[in-house]
């Protein structure tokens, strides 16, 4: 990322360091870095073996979880057996579903009007825009046959991951076949999509984040942070497209389906499963399990993912068994990425409710060869599917139409909601109620005595932080010579039995004091990381520098699917953060699991005086939950920290590499200042703090979060044990000489 104080901060130590000029151009090389390797050496005789995967190690951790909860699952649900089994499922379904989404907005006023009206010799479409929240535009087309004797079954229409929406000529030729066949049909833009991109700019002729899992996921996380999700938005966009189709005279409304490929498929799963005027259902291209997800393709974009969905007990078939006995169809492909394995199993498990409720005709799977792709045999299932269950019958042989243009197919005036009509968007709606957990929480903090230990209890649950077991005895691999120390190489075992591989930088001179250095890239992490390694060894520290899982050695992993750019920041991938928000826990809170775990580790191996802390970038937020949980952790200092969660979500733009230090549902009672906060009357040090999109923060003094910080300090009686500098730069080196001074009570 451009414009970061540790570009200065390179060139002003590039100075003061001049004597390890030497060292640093050969730690900077690759095979300098490759030196530092733990578990995979510059030869096969330095090589482990058994953690050739250790790259994929958080990834495969995380996915066990879910799989022990998925296991749980299963044997809840095979002991089902009854109809009154079954029912008691759906009911508790039904309330996780409500739980974990959240509270829908009200029911406002639709506002729909109509904004063109296209009329065909067979049929005619309505364009129309209607809000599903407050001046939260929906872009739509309602099509509408020609021919009709009386009220007609009508059909609502999602569209997958495109980035015209409804518009594709896949989308269209499915719809119009509907059409044809004498239903209704209301076609809607998800968010992202269409003519509803969240992140439109005008000279650049699209959205700036990219695709539409792209602005799925870069949206969708902010949401997660605030304990809510993107699902929430589309799903209610849906139940409100129901509320339109029933106030038009031409639909009957004990005849309405839905139907969607892919992307759309999530939805139709979604919206059916709450939505019960919705009669058929069949989701198409997406049904599968969520164990056969994550061993494949694993998460997708947030629009697929509820909040904490596989720590709640849900799977994909729970969105279909709570429909029971309405009619569902399951539609699918033998080489889709969405696993057909999966599909099956959830095929045999959904039968098992329908059979209790003596209504197997009303649930089938339809299976066609090919990929990710509409079939003609699948369509004609479809067609026929709602010939049946929607009492309009007919003809389902799959017909040639006339694909719409573009023009023809636009419904807003420019083309985009954005520039039209401007109003809302996910993004500015989850800054609203972020806003208004903020300021809940900043009622709380004006009784510390009540909120901080409120914010350790609440952190401890909603980072997933479990306090570590017995500690493994590191394995040693080898041993590098410098000029003063000498750097030990370890590894331990993690949290969950993956490699936690770790260097010992032990001076000639030792103070009796340990420096645990955390950096987003791990313990070989560049110049200015081994530049400040040695600062503290030179002056007698000894150094741990970890790869924390996901980092150096053990990562990033080979997921990297929907990744996203926003303006100068680097791709990144969501998915194995994701994977943390489906099994209620997070990669900070494993991270500081493992860092606590490291300190007893130095207290078994080093006997230290005392631990200190030092964590750069994204990595402050490891700190400073470890520190939080674990008393031996006497000092702790940020350097370049980003001020909290609060400023990834009040941002439209943030660097997304933050994202995987979030804890999601954080906002929801707790946020990084009061864990700050917490650490009173210890020794801390914030060095260079930054927004949420990286940039230094502006009236550091005037902030109120930090000012929070400052007060309880003060109220302990430790203001000199607080230092916030605005920037880091040439102070840097001073403010370590301040942090690591001796105390009077030393």
């Amino acid at each position: 990322m451009q414009n970061k104080a540790s570009d200065k901060l390179a060139v002003v130590l590039k100075g003061i360091w001049g004597t390890l000029v030497f060292c640093l151009i050969v730690m900077g090389s690759a095979s300098g870095q490759d030196e530092l390797n733990v578990i995979r050496g510059e030869s096969s005789n330095n090589n482990w073996i058994q953690f050739t995967d250790a790259h994929n190690a958080l990834y495969r951790h995380l996915s066990e979880e879910a799989y022990d909860l998925l296991d749980k699952r299963s044997a809840y649900i095979s002991d089902l057996q009854t109809l009154a089994d079954w029912r008691e499922r759906q009911q508790q379904v039904r309330a996780i579903l409500e739980e974990i989404t959240g509270p829908f907005s009200p029911k406002t006023p639709l506002n729909a009007r109509v904004t063109r009206i296209l009329e065909k010799d067979d049929y005619r479409v309505e364009h129309i825009v209607y809000e599903s929240q407050p001046e939260f535009y929906v872009t739509s087309s309602l099509f509408i046959p020609r021919k009709l004797t009386g009220k007609a079954p009508a059909v609502l229409y999602l569209s997958g991951h495109t980035e015209e929406g409804y518009r594709s000529e896949t989308y269209q030729h499915k719809m119009l076949n509907l059409v044809k066949k004498g239903f209704i049909v209301l076609a809607i833009d998800p968010v992202g999509q269409g003519e509803r991109k969240q992140y439109y700019d005008v000279s650049a002729g699209g959205s700036v984040v990219g695709s539409a899992t792209r602005e799925h996921s870069y949206v969708g996380t902010q949401a997660f942070i605030s304990g809510s999700s993107l699902a929430r938005y589309m799903i209610w966009d849906g139940i409100r497209a129901v509320d339109y189709l029933l106030s038009r005279e031409e639909v009957d409304p004990g005849r309405i389906g839905i139907t969607g490929r892919s992307g759309g498929g999530t939805q139709t799963a979604y919206i059916a499963a709450f939505d019960e005027r919705i009669h058929a259902a069949a989701p198409e291209a997406y049904i599968t399990s969520f164990r056969r997800l994550l061993q494949s393709i694993g998460p997708q974009d947030a629009e697929q993912n509820f909040y904490h969905g596989i720590s709640a007990g849900l799977d994909h078939a729970d969105l279909l068994e709570v429909r029971a006995p309405r009619p569902t169809l399951m539609i699918t492909t033998t080489e889709d990425f969405f696993s057909i394995q999966g599909a099956r199993e959830t095929a045999r498990e959904v039968s098992k409710v329908y059979d209790a409720y003596e209504t197997p005709g009303h649930f089938n799977m339809v299976e066609d060869g090919g990929g990710h792709t509409s079939t003609r045999a699948n369509r004609e299932a479809m067609y026929a599917f709602f010939q049946e269950h929607l009492d309009n019958p007919g003809d389902p042989t799959d017909q040639a139409v006339e694909i719409l243009g573009e023009e023809e197919m636009r419904v807003t005036e420019t083309g985009q909601v954005i520039t039209s009509l401007g109003g809302e968007t996910v993004f500015s709606l989850n800054r609203r109620e972020a806003r208004q957990k903020i300021q809940e929480l900043r009622a709380s903090r004006k009784n510390i005595e009540t909120h901080l230990p409120m914010v350790l209890e609440s952190a401890r649950e909603l980072s997933g932080y479990q306090v570590p077991g017995k500690i493994a005895e590191p394995v040693f691999t080898g041993r590098i010579s410098r000029d003063g120390y000498e750097i030990e190489k370890y590894f331990t075992r993690g949290e969950g039995g993956y490699p936690v591989p770790y260097l010992l930088m032990k001076p000639d001179n030792s103070n009796g004091k340990v420096v645990l250095y955390l950096h987003p890239d791990g313990k070989a992490g560049g110049t200015t990381p081994m530049e400040e390694m040695e600062w503290f060894v030179q002056r007698g520290f000894t150094v741990l520098a970890p790869d924390l899982v996901g980092t150096g050695e053990t990562g990033p992993g080979d997921l990297a699917n929907y990744v996203t750019r926003v303006k100068d920041f680097d791709p990144v991938s969501y998915d194995v953060w994701t994977n943390s928000v489906l099994i209620g826990r997070s990669i900070t809170g494993i991270r500081a699991g493992d860092v606590v775990r490291l300190v007893r580790l130095l207290e078994q191996q080093v006997n230290p005086r005392e631990v200190y802390g030092v964590a750069r970038d994204d990595m402050a937020p490891v700190l400073l939950h470890a520190a939080a949980f674990e008393p031996a952790l006497n000092r702790v200092a940020l350097i370049e920290p980003y001020h909290s969660y609060w400023s990834l979500v009040r941002q439209k733009f943030y660097d997304p590499t933050y994202h995987i230090s979030a804890v999601p549902g954080a906002l929801e009672t707790y946020d990084l200042p009061d864990l700050a906060a917490a650490l009173a009357p210890r020794k801390l040090l914030i060095a260079g703090i930054t927004d949420g999109a990286g940039e230094m923060l502006k009236n550091v003094s005037a902030d109120e979060d930090l000012s929070f910080v400052k007060n309880v300090y003060k109220q302990k009686r430790a203001d000199e044990h607080l230092t916030i500098f605005p920037d880091t730069g040439d102070e840097l080196e001073q403010l370590f000489v301040e942090w690591t001074k001796e105390t009077s009570a030393e």
